[in-house]
Parts: structure tokens; sequence; C-alpha cells
């Protein structure tokens, strides 16, 4: 009988350490294949549009899973989800259904922990103020992951909604994070040593001139080539890296300015899998600035799935 992971057991079996880890030990090794993720676009009856996201990936004789998930950011105004998702993990000898997980809570930590992945491997060693840009779903999870690969002193929240900041602050303190609300963004991200946005602009809301050298800058929300949460400066100005060149290449923060010839795909330096193999160092020095754009990757989900089905089937 196929194994219902939810929530709550998703939570305790998808530790940020361990997950952060077995991540990095799939990029370094895992024989992963994973085909094109596929973004169809839904209209909607009032014209809106929404996003239903196909993403399967398998390890020959291992595994085989597939997510899906939906973006309906006219939920945002409505006071529910934007992002929905679900998984199914099946034996990859037997073809045998395994599990079914709670995308969303799956989604949140693999991304969390990817990102946090992402800067201990490129944010400098001292780096000690952390800044969360949005108040969605994933700015819990995020801010906690990243302070398992730092020691921050200090963890601010910024949003759009006080409101939600400070609720965010709250329930991170509540975890024993250093954590503050913040209602000037500019003063924000002039004192941030990295800065981790996770909202769904359409507009840049991250200046170039207000990162400092030697800062790291994680851009996860904007996942489709008309969303932007960093200007050309942002990107200009630094060390790019990404998850993975074929997806993070259609995300608006790098689709746009290589469409506007601001940049060429050499821009990129490294994605997460040469770093983790230790075939890219990372940033230069101490006072270079530094770019993660994430756009997802099927290879986190199947991790993640498979680190959290061994620990509720097998214990």
């Amino acid at each position: 009988m196929s194994a219902l992971i939810g929530h709550e057991a998703l939570e305790t079996a998808l530790d940020w350490p361990d997950l952060i880890g077995q991540l990095r030990d799939w990029y370094r090794g895992k024989a992963v294949q994973a085909p094109d993720r596929q973004v169809l676009t839904i209209e909607q009856p009032d014209g809106s549009e929404a996003s239903l996201l196909i993403m399967p990936a398998w390890v020959p004789g291992e595994s085989i899973g597939v997510k899906v998930v939906t973006f309906f950011p006219d939920n945002a105004a409505k006071g529910r989800p934007t992002i929905n998702a679900g998984y199914l993990l099946f034996d990859g000898e037997t073809g045998h259904m395994q599990a079914a997980l709670d995308g969303d809570t799956l989604t949140a930590r693999r991304t969390a922990a990817a990102s946090a992945l992402a800067a201990d491997l490129l944010a400098r060693k001292d780096a000690r103020d952390l800044l969360i840009v949005g108040t969605g779903q994933l700015s819990l999870a995020v801010a906690a992951a990243h302070c398992a690969v730092r020691a921050y002193t200090s963890v601010s929240i910024w949003g759009r909604s006080g409101d939600k900041a400070a609720a965010i602050a709250t329930a991170l303190g509540e975890q024993g994070l250093p954590a503050r609300a913040v209602d000037d963004l500019e003063t924000a991200c002039r004192a941030a040593d990295v800065i981790s946005t996770v909202t769904a602009s359409t507009r840049p809301i991250i200046q170039g001139d207000w990162l400092k050298p030697g800062s790291h800058l994680d851009l996860i929300g904007a996942f489709k080539d008309d969303m932007r949460e960093s200007d050309d400066q942002a990107i200009l100005q630094a060390e790019v890296f990404v998850d993975l060149r074929a997806g993070a290449s259609l995300a608006g923060d790098l689709s746009q300015p290589l469409e506007a010839g601001q940049i060429t795909p050499e821009h990129i330096r490294a994605d997460l899998a040469e770093l983790c193999q230790g075939a890219h160092p990372g940033r230069s020095d101490d006072s270079a600035r530094t770019v993660f754009k994430s756009a997802g990757m099927a290879l986190q989900d199947l991790a993640a799935a498979t680190m959290a089905s061994d620990h509720t089937i097998l214990g």
C-alpha cells in the first residue's frame, strides 16, 4: 500500500541540515534524468491566467517521481495560496507507487534547502545580516533554512504588508531566530550580507545600487519570463550562478537582460552541480557581489521525496 505523507510528516522528515546535505550529495553524484519541465498556461473565465507546471525525474533502477504544480497569482488578493502542488513517488525497479506527498510542503522545503545550499557555497563565511524579501508561503522556510548554514545575528523581513512581515518575524522568533520586520527596503538591502527574494513580482524590486560589495543576492520568486525581482544593474555587476542554466535562463531576471543583449549566456559562471562538485570555486573574492537565480529543478523534488519516503516508511 502506498504511503500518504502530509505536511507534518514532511517537516519532521526533511530536517534542514539533513535535507541540505541530501541535495549536496545528489548534485555531486546521482545520475538523475529530468526532461525540461512543462509550463502550461491556463486561461481563466475572467481573462486572467494561471499556470500548470509538470516536473518529472528519475534515477534508473531506483526511483521515479513527478510533481504537478498550479500557480494562481490572483489568489494572493483573496487570501489563498498562490502555489499548490502534489507529488507522486514510484519504485524505479518495479514501477510500484510508493508514496503520495504534500507537494506544497515538499516544494517549500526543497526550494528553501537549495537556496540555503547555494548561499553556503557562495555567501561570505562571515555573513551575519540576512534579509528576506516577501511574505508568502516560502518566506518562513527560506529564512529558517538559511539560518542552518550561517550564524546570522539579524534576520530582517520585508513585505508590502507590514502585518504579514511582523507575523513571519514573530514565528521565526519563536524558533529562536533573531528576526524582525522592517519597513524600509532600500535601507535593509544596503545593510544586508545576504538577500533572498521570494515574491511574485513582475517588476524589479531590488536595485543593484543598493547591494554592497561582498553581498549575495538569492532570487527565488520570479520563474516566468514576464516576472522580475532584480534590475539589470544587479545582474550586470554580479558573478551570476544558477541552479540549472536551461531553466533559470528562461526566468525574467536573466531572460530579459539576455534578450536585450545586456548579458550573454557566458555571464552565468556555473550551476549548482558544478559548485557542489568543485568544478567551480564560487565567488572570486570577498568583495565580489554574487547572484544565485533558481527556477526549481526536478532533481531537488526527487531527492527530497526519496528522503521523506525513506524516513517515513523505513523509519
